[in-house]
């Protein structure tokens, strides 16, 4: 009895925790010893429980849009109040207090590795949940790296007079270097395959994330060399390298997962997204199960297949996407134009019209109710209800209406990590490396293109494109570019990957991103310049008066955040970053 109301205990102080999709915060873990706690697997199993949340996902009665609204701070997404991203709109300033530099959860892992040998079974028993400690501390090193660049590395409890509590910041690249071997010891240790379903980790999760922060950090140095935010005599190769290889690994041993491809280009692509079970979907690797018996459920459904959410997909996201024939927009004969979202969608990438809505498909089944149909983006209304440019969300959406008739019964889930990503990072990879091959690429991109039901890359004829992002880099890192825009689209990478791209001064400064080009017999209630806006060549452009002078992100400075005044205060060791000083 003494030891269930200890589970029952621990189990009722995690679950009263508030957390997001980015940090959990938790009690004093100091309060957990050895005579009460760390006597059995079961045990252990529960500690790592806690960390789960901080992992992207729905978040639990929240109200948003989950992942796909997480790229309204870049260039894929215009939220009505633009001007309040902070990064991208240069608005941050030198905090005395930042919650993102935050070593809660990292304290709690490194009391996890003080304790967890002391479990009374063999370490077999084990040590899967050992490995998930491991991936959680890289994973919460990794947010820091991509936050603040290098940070202390602290890899065990500390005490009030621990020396180091003023240690100096390591450089990023020892971080990076620490984080993958807290991966490799991860892979090391945890099952393969679905565990649980697909609702816990293994060694293939820890793979790709190895291969996410290989690439991360080797083009982070590649591309910030010779500036204040790069590693001194580093160009990045060998993380890249890494990254090449712990793909090409998952690639080759893929523990039973493998993209979503029946043959249908719609329905494979659509139903990653939309679902409330994966635990049969080979691609989804992990995913977090919400379930109405157990009041677990999310708003999300609320949103995306009902109203814009204040957010529409922009532009410069839409024009990237190729037509059907494998050939950019401005060179197929094929594209019919931008005057409208049925012009803008036919003979296009499937995949666009899964990304954003398109009349004419199903928007809400069910219940009894009568079908509903897509008809327009509602650019007429302000505040949530509406849709900014005129591009309206529809990936992630369910046209169920048990999910979103009423408040809070959202249960379907967004694929936390997917094999399609393996694919990315490896054909990225080996083009940073210079030694892509066609074999290279139809392992990966051809693989993606094929599911989507769109022609090969061949890597010795690819069509100059005179509005590729990136001009000054080959034609082949532009197409690998592309499909990691397209491929991703909406689901919270394109930030970090502008970041480490070192390509803010290309694709934010000074912008303004566009909507839909404005066709007036769609929206006779709308007056252009009144309550609509439009640049001078038609296109909705919500920011015009917000933003007259576009984006004002610092590329001296706002590649990373300053580090928290009240940080530097406590350890006088700690250096501001650049820009910040």
């Amino acid at each position: 009895m003494k030891k269930l109301i200890r589970y029952i205990t621990l189990f009722l102080t995690i679950a009263s925790i508030s957390c997001d999709d980015e940090f959990l915060n938790h009690p004093d873990q100091d309060n957990i010893t050895s005579d009460n706690f760390w006597k059995t697997t079961q045990d252990l199993e529960l500690y790592v429980n806690q960390f789960y949340p901080q992992l992207p996902s729905w978040s639990p009665g929240a109200w948003n849009g989950g992942i796909y609204w997480s790229d309204g701070n870049i260039d894929n997404i215009i939220h009505e109040n633009s001007t309040r991203s902070g990064t991208i709109v240069g608005l941050n300033t030198v905090e005395t207090g930042n919650g993102r530099w935050n070593y809660s959860t990292i304290r709690s892992l490194n009391i996890f590795f003080a304790n967890y040998e002391t479990v009374d079974a063999d370490f077999d028993e084990y040590k899967h949940f050992v490995g998930e400690a491991h991936f959680f501390r890289a994973w919460s090193y990794f947010t820091l790296l991509r936050t603040y660049g290098g940070v202390p590395w602290i890899d065990k409890p500390l005490l009030p007079d621990s020396e180091e509590l003023e240690a100096p910041r390591a450089s990023r690249s020892e971080i990076a270097t620490n984080i993958l071997a807290d991966l490799d010891k991860a892979i090391e240790f945890m099952a393969s395959g679905k565990n649980k379903g697909g609702n816990r980790l293994n060694k293939e999760c820890a793979r790709l994330l190895k291969a996410r922060v290989a690439l991360y950090e080797g083009t982070w140095e590649k591309y910030h060399n010779g500036t204040s935010f790069g590693v001194s005599g580093s160009d990045g190769a060998s993380f890249i390298q890494i990254a090449a290889d712990a793909s090409k690994s998952l690639i080759d041993n893929p523990g039973g997962f493998s993209i979503n491809n029946t043959g249908n280009p719609g329905v494979d692509y659509e139903t990653l997204f939309n679902q409330a079970d994966y635990s049969s979907n080979p691609e989804v690797m992990l995913w977090r199960r919400f379930d109405l018996a157990l009041s677990i459920a999310h708003n999300g459904q609320r949103y995306l297949p009902r109203i814009g959410g204040a957010r529409g997909v922009t532009k410069e996201l839409v024009d990237d996407f190729l037509a059907i024939d494998g050939l950019p927009i401005a060179s197929s004969p094929l594209y019919m134009g931008d005057q409208g979202l049925v012009n803008v969608t036919t003979n296009r990438d499937p995949r666009l019209s899964e990304v954003i809505w398109v009349p004419g498909q199903l928007q809400q089944t069910g219940r009894g109710a009568p079908d509903e149909f897509f008809d327009r983006a509602p650019l007429e209304i302000g505040g949530e209800g509406g849709c900014p440019t005129g591009y309206m969300i529809r990936k992630g959406a369910s046209t169920n209406r048990d999910y979103s008739h009423t408040s809070g019964v959202g249960v379907t889930s967004s694929p936390t990590f997917r094999f399609a990503e393996a694919l990315l990072i490896y054909a990225e990879a080996k083009a940073e490396l210079g030694s892509i091959s066609q074999q290279d690429v139809d392992e990966s991109i051809n693989v993606l293109r094929s599911r989507a039901g769109m022609p090969n890359l061949n890597i010795g004829s690819i069509t100059a494109d005179p509005n590729w992002a990136f001009p000054s880099l080959s034609p082949i890192l532009n197409e690998v570019r592309r499909e990691r825009h397209v491929e991703l689209a909406v689901e919270g990478y394109r930030f970090d990957d502008i970041m480490r791209w070192s390509a803010a001064e290309d694709l934010v400064v000074g912008k303004r991103y566009k909507g839909v080009y404005f066709v007036q017999s769609e929206f006779p209630e709308l007056t252009p310049g009144t309550n609509v806006l439009l640049d001078t060549n038609g296109y909705v452009d919500p920011n015009q008066n917000s933003l007259p002078g576009g984006f004002q992100f610092d590329p001296m400075r706002d590649y990373l955040l300053a580090v928290p005044l009240d940080e530097i205060t406590l350890n006088p060791a700690l250096t501001q970053n650049p820009g910040w000083e």
